[in-house]
C-alpha cells in the first residue's frame, strides 16, 4: 500500500520510521517532511496545513492511507476532506479535534460529564478574567489560551501580578495570535504528570504505554516552557491500579462522552494526566500522537501500525489484539542554542551518518533540511536520540552516549532526562 504521512517533525520521522517496518507498506511519502525522514520516504513539498494542496498531493500519489500527524491540519478538517474524496485516514474529523482545538470545550465536556480535572472558568474578556483571579486570590494560577498554540498556550502565574500580565499577554497583545481570543482560568494541580495516548475507533479504547514529558528547558525543570526537551517510557508512577481506575474513570467515559456530543473520535487520543492527591485528573486532551511522546512509545510497538489504521478506521478495533516490547525506550532532544526563544537555523550537524543516524540508537528528525549531502539544523527542536532497552537506566545510558556523538553549533540539551522516573523507579 501507499501510505502518504501529513507533517514533518520528529512525531512524523518515527511514524514514518515505525510504517516502514511494515510488510503491508509498499511506498512512503511525507509531506512536507524533513531532511531526516528524506531518507525513510519520498518527501513532497506540501504544507500541513494546506488542505487543498494534500488533496490534491493524495490524488497524485493514488495514496491508499493518509496518516494526518499534527493538530492544524485536523483541527481545520484534513481528515473530513480526504474521507470525503475516498482515501482512507487516520485522524479524527473536525469535530472530533476540537477536543484540542478548543481547551473551553474540552473542559465543559469534563464538567458535564463527569470526567475529573482541575477546576476551571472559561472568560471572553480580560477585565473579566483579571476580576476573577483576583477575587479568587489562590497561586500558583494555570492561565490558558482557549486555542491551539504550538503545545505552548500555558502560562503559569504565581502571584497576582505574573496572572494579570499572562492574561492581558494572551487575550490583548495575543502571544499565542487568535488562540488567545478565549481563554481558561484553572486551579494548579500537583502530582506526577503521566501521558497516555490510545488508539480509539470510538466503541474500543486501546491506551499505549505510557509516557513522562520533560517540559521545561533547562535541568531540575527550570527555564520556558517548550514542545518537549525529552520522554522516557514507561513512566513509573502509572502503576497499574492507576491504569484500571483512568481507563474506568477517565478513557471509557471520554470515548462515550464524544459519542454522546455526536463527535465520534476515531485515531489517536492523548490524555496529558495529573496524578494529584485525589486520584488522576486530566489536565489536557490532544486530538493525535504527542510531540515527543510518540517517539518513545511507537519503538515499543510490536503491533503492525497498519493493521492498526484499518481496525481504527473501519471500526473493529475489538477485534484486534495490540501488543508491545517489554523494557523501556528514552528520548533526549537535541535543540537549537536559545530554544524556544531566538535561536539561530542553517548549523552543520555532524556526527550523522549517511541516513541520519547514529550507531546504538534511533534518531528522530525534528528540525532538519538536507543540503549538498549534509544535514542542517531547520528548527528549534532539532533531533530525538532515541534508545529501547531491557530497562530505563539502561535506554538513558544509551541515548546519551548516542546524543555525545551528535554536535551542531550552539547544541543544547538536558542532561536529566528521566532521573525523576529513575528515582520513583526505586
Amino acid at each position: 500500500m501507499k501510505v502518504l504521512v501529513v507533517g514533518g517533525g520528529g512525531r512524523e520521522h518515527a511514524i514514518v520510521m515505525k510504517l516502514s517496518e511494515s510488510p503491508l507498506v509498499t511506498e512512503l511519502y511525507c509531506a512536507p517532511g524533513n531532511g531526516g525522514i528524506a531518507k525513510y520516504a519520498t518527501c513532497c513539498p506540501v504544507k500541513a496545513t494546506d488542505l487543498e494542496g494534500m488533496l490534491a498531493l493524495a490524488k497524485k500519489l493514488e495514496a491508499d492511507w493518509v496518516f494526518v500527524a499534527p493538530d492544524d491540519p485536523l483541527v481545520m478538517g484534513m481528515a473530513d476532506l480526504l474521507r470525503e474524496n475516498g482515501f482512507k485516514v487516520f485522524g479524527p474529523s473536525k469535530a472530533a479535534a476540537i477536543i484540542e482545538g478548543s481547551k473551553a470545550f474540552s473542559k465543559n465536556l469534563m464538567k458535564k460529564y463527569g470526567i475529573p480535572t482541575a477546576k476551571y472558568e472559561v472568560f471572553d474578556s480580560a477585565e473579566k478574567a483579571i476580576a476573577y483571579v483576583q477575587e479568587q486570590n489562590t497561586y500558583p494560577t494555570v492561565v490558558k489560551a482557549d486555542g491551539l498554540a504550538l503545545g505552548k498556550g500555558v502560562i503559569i502565574a504565581m502571584n497576582e501580578e505574573e496572572a494579570t500580565a499572562a492574561i492581558r499577554s494572551i487575550m490583548e497583545d495575543k502571544i499565542f495570535g487568535e488562540s488567545g481570543s478565549r481563554l481558561v482560568v484553572e486551579e494548579f494541580l500537583t502530582g506526577p504528570e503521566v501521558s497516555v495516548l490510545a488508539f480509539t475507533d470510538g466503541e474500543t479504547i486501546v491506551p499505549m504505554i505510557s509516557s513522562m514529558d520533560h517540559k521545561r528547558a533547562l535541568d531540575g525543570d527550570r527555564g520556558k516552557n517548550t514542545g518537549g526537551m525529552g520522554t522516557v517510557s514507561p513512566n513509573p508512577y502509572y502503576t497499574k491500579s492507576i491504569a484500571e481506575q483512568c481507563m474506568r474513570e477517565i478513557f471509557l467515559p471520554t470515548m462515550h462522552a464524544m459519542n454522546g456530543e455526536n463527535r465520534t473520535f476515531r485515531g489517536c487520543l492523548y490524555f496529558g494526566l495529573m496524578l494529584t492527591p485525589e486520584g488522576p485528573k486530566v489536565i489536557e486532551y490532544n486530538c493525535r500522537f504527542g510531540d515527543p511522546e510518540t517517539q518513545v512509545v511507537l519503538p515499543m510497538l510490536k503491533t503492525d501500525l497498519l493493521e492498526i489504521m484499518e481496525a481504527v478506521e473501519e471500526q473493529r478495533l475489538a477485534d484486534l489484539s495490540v501488543h508491545w516490547k517489554s523494557g523501556a525506550c528514552a528520548c533526549v532532544i537535541l535543540a537549537s542554542g536559545g530554544y524556544p526563544g531566538k535561536y539561530e537555523t542553517g548549523k552543520v550537524i555532524g556526527g550523522l551518518n549517511e541516513k541520519g543516524q547514529v550507531e546504538g540508537a534511533a534518531v528522530y528528525h525534528a528540525g532538519t533540511k538536507l543540503e549538498n549531502g549534509e544535514f542542517l539544523t531547520a528548527g528549534g527542536r532539532v533531533l530525538g536520540v532515541t534508545a529501547a532497552a531491557e530497562n530505563l537506566k539502561a535506554a538513558l545510558s544509551a541515548a546519551y552516549a548516542a546524543a555525545e556523538k551528535i554536535r551542531f553549533e550552539n547544541m543544547h540539551f538536558r542532561k536529566d532526562i528521566g532521573q525523576r522516573a529513575l528515582a520513583a523507579e526505586k
